[in-house]
């Protein structure tokens, strides 16, 4: 007889920050170690808190994870996948949004973070590790093109 593992469900936010004070346009992306030791190209995130909506948590995550202060201008969309975890099986829901710099200096003080830097933003869906996130990234100049219209 096999034991069904225990569900459980895990919400997060963050996002793809945007600095375009530049002649071209750029995007934080922070690095860390997969399970193998590979360094990992991603977009910053991390958990709700409680009482916390998605964009505000989005908006924290950001600045813990990279350093930069920034504003949420759109939504790119929800990625929700299953894995498992010592012994549970866990459905997380990523909430991601576009956001816009304010402020601040690119940081990797967070301890989860082993590198931040910023790219053109035409190279970030190259360099991104997952594909639900180069999805999201590939959406960015038209979602642009609506917030500046």
């Amino acid at each position: 007889m096999s034991m069904r593992k225990p569900t459980v469900e895990e919400t997060s936010a963050g996002g793809l920050v945007l600095d375009r004070s530049g002649t071209v346009a750029k995007a934080a992306l922070i690095a860390r170690h997969d399970r193998r030791g590979k360094l990992v190209w991603s977009m910053p995130k991390g958990h709700l808190e409680p009482g916390e909506t998605a964009e505000d948590a989005a908006v924290r995550e950001v600045q813990e994870e990279t350093g930069i202060e920034s504003h949420v201008i759109g939504t790119l969309g929800t990625i929700d996948f299953w894995f498992m975890s010592q012994d549970r099986r866990v459905h997380k829901t990523v909430h991601h949004y576009l956001l816009e710099a304010d402020g601040g200096e690119l940081s990797d003080a967070d301890a989860e973070v082993v590198e931040v830097a910023w790219f053109p933003l035409d190279d970030v869906a190259d360099l991104l590790r997952y594909p639900d996130e180069r999805r999201l990234v590939n959406m960015v100049h038209g979602l642009l093109s609506t917030t500046e219209s």
